[in-house]
């Protein structure tokens, strides 16, 4: 199935779709070559790969969508100095409209949906439905449940970074006007709702259709849904009052999203949490199914190009120096505070957090504080070596973990408080994190605030890396308030003050040889770290001596965050975000002079 879809979006991106290369530009297919493209099941299934490719490739999910829009809340920043015309600028919130980071994305969005519109519009109408058997009647069904999804998922992606958006719903070529305003984004969230209804009933579920990840199975379908109506019941920046705000009655999607995410929880083989977590993470490497289908959907990655493959693990992930055997990694940093929302006990810090690099002689050694990295993704868990950037490693959007949370949150709304079934579902997440230490998990609060707010936490922890904590943020209207905070535990970390009094200042290490077979955590332990505790595990959380002990090497540690990694203009933390402004995106200046009916809003 795989190579299959890989051939045929070669095919689809070459000659049966044209790129938009301005907002919205139509297809220019005929009706006579669209009646063709729609005439039989495989036919049919090469214009539905043509939707599926614009999911992937550096404008996509292969680098700005998954790794560099996301950025940054109390989890991760983008490397580097402030610029508001690149990558950084968008990670500070403070992105000018002329950021050509902002252009191609958006753009590959709506061309996706044009291509998924092409679907919607033309399988309903293709001659299969006459003459064709049940099963193919039945395969075209399936077809048009996953445009609808697709189309679904590339909306979201639009909402949550630009908010209000033209909402368009059939090809360009059938519409009498491209030039369209903005549509309210509770208006374009309650159609997704509808439409994923009906995609529901026509996608099968995994088993049933033999579907890989990267391909849209019922689950995908339920997950999806249950997201976007989280997304519609909580809150977004208004244009008028610009303000954040929450949606109408939220009850109602929250309902939605509860039902979806237990209709998962009740398929359990189909889709259940892995009992590794990292292996989880491994199996995207090679573009495989982990073992229990924990990812229920994940944006595909091949062919060694900008187009339809992916620069996850080189942008992103575990740092690399140029001269090892795998260049690449290290363009996203974990703050150092967040090393520290883990307890030691947790098997997630180790894989979300990278501590250490891989040198230029294929050893791994400490990094400072300040150049820590998501390392649940690596260059050196897949087969390719040397200076290539594309790394066909596959970007999961949703994955079971994550169900078994949007549940417990959705179920704490509607109930005032947990059920025991929602208590249950963080339990399992939390458990696996424990594996082995179960003793430490701690008490699940029962009250809905306690509980909403361990949520929150374990969201945090268990997601990190995965371009989802920001916009969790955001629909909780708490991104502020973290911003705000994460300063705080910043500037307290430098002092050495608060949580963070025991944090050493300074570590010694020896590097030792780099592994990749090796579990994160083994990666960790078999680096030398200079410490007199019988504990080793405590190194990172006991103070540490002045003098370097003899043939270690010193790293700053608490030392290397001074004040100007929170608070400079050029280096600082989130330095620019500005609430009822800065949680949306400004669109691309070109974008709004090309339509006269499109406006900038939110301030910019």
């Amino acid at each position: 199935m795989k190579k299959t879809i890989i051939i045929l979006s070669c095919i689809v991106s070459s000659i049966t779709f044209n790129s938009c290369d301005s907002f919205l530009d139509a297809e220019n297919l005929s009706s006579v070559s669209e009646a063709q493209q729609f005439d039989s099941t495989p036919d049919a299934f090469t214009a539905l790969v043509g939707v599926y490719s614009q999911l992937a490739g550096d404008d996509g999910y292969g680098q700005r969508l998954a790794l560099i829009y996301p950025h940054s809340s109390d989890d991760f920043r983008t490397s580097g100095d402030y610029n508001c015309n690149d990558r950084r600028g968008i990670a500070t919130f403070g992105s000018c409209s002329t950021n050509s980071e902002l252009n191609k994305p958006f753009l590959k969005l709506y061309s996706g949906i044009e291509r998924a519109n092409l679907c919607i519009k033309n399988i309903p109408l293709s001659p299969v439905y006459k003459t064709g058997s049940d099963a193919d009647k039945k395969l075209m069904d399936r077809y048009l449940g996953e445009a609808l999804t697709l189309r679904a998922q590339f909306y979201y992606e639009l909402i949550r970074n630009w908010g209000d958006v033209p909402f368009q719903d059939k090809p360009s070529a059938d519409m009498e006007t491209i030039y369209l305003a903005k549509t309210d984004r509770d208006v374009i969230y309650d159609r997704l709702i509808d439409d994923l209804a009906t995609a529901g009933n026509l996608v099968p579920w995994r088993s049933e259709g033999n579907t890989p990840s990267a391909r849209i199975s019922k689950g995908a379908v339920k997950g999806l849904r249950a997201r976007i109506a989280l997304a519609r019941a909580g809150y977004s920046l208004r244009r008028s009052p610009q303000l954040m705000a929450q949606g109408s009655n939220p009850q109602k999607y929250y309902q939605i999203a509860l039902d979806e995410c237990k209709e998962i929880m009740n398929h359990a083989s189909e889709h259940s949490l892995n009992p590794s977590y990292q292996a989880v993470f491994k199996a995207l490497h090679t573009n495989a199914q982990d073992a229990t289908n924990e990812v229920i959907f994940a944006v595909g990655a091949f062919g060694g190009n900008a187009r339809t493959d992916s620069k996850i693990g080189y942008y992103n992930g575990l740092k690399h120096d140029d001269n090892s055997s795998w260049k690449g990694g290290g363009g996203v940093n974990a703050l150092p505070t967040y090393f520290y929302e883990f307890s030691k006990y947790d098997l997630r810090r180790d894989m979300n957090v990278g501590v250490f690099k891989v040198n230029n002689t294929n050893q791994a050694e400490l990094v400072s504080a300040i150049t820590f990295t998501d390392s649940k993704f690596r260059k050196s868990w897949t087969t390719v070596t040397g200076p290539s950037q594309n790394l066909a490693i596959d970007w999961p959007l949703i994955r079971f973990s994550d169900v078994l949370l949007m549940f417990a949150e959705a179920d704490n709304e509607i109930h005032g408080a947990p059920s025991q079934d929602a208590i249950n579902a963080v339990k399992l997440v939390r458990n696996r994190a424990y594996t082995g230490n179960l003793g430490q998990v701690g008490t699940i609060p029962t009250d809905k605030v306690g509980f909403f707010n361990f949520v929150a936490q374990e969201r945090l922890l268990e997601l990190g890396g995965e371009g989802i904590r920001k916009y969790d943020l955001i629909r909780w209207n708490l991104l502020d308030a973290k911003i705000t905070e994460t300063r705080q535990k910043l500037t307290a970390f430098a002092n050495g003050t608060g949580q963070y009094a025991n944090v050493p200042l300074n570590l010694y290490f020896k590097k030792s040889v780099y592994d990749p077979t090796k579990t994160a955590q083994q990666n960790i332990t078999d680096i030398d770290i200079f410490t007199t505790l019988t504990d080793k595990s405590q190194v990172f959380y006991t103070p540490s001596q002045d003098a370097t002990p003899s043939g270690y090497t010193k790293i700053a540690w608490r030392a290397a965050v001074l004040p100007t990694y929170v608070s400079d203009p050029v280096k600082g933390f989130a330095q620019y975000f500005q609430p009822n402004k800065r949680e949306l995106l400004p669109i691309y200046s070109d974008i709004i002079q090309s339509n006269y009916n499109l406006t900038q809003d939110y301030g910019y």
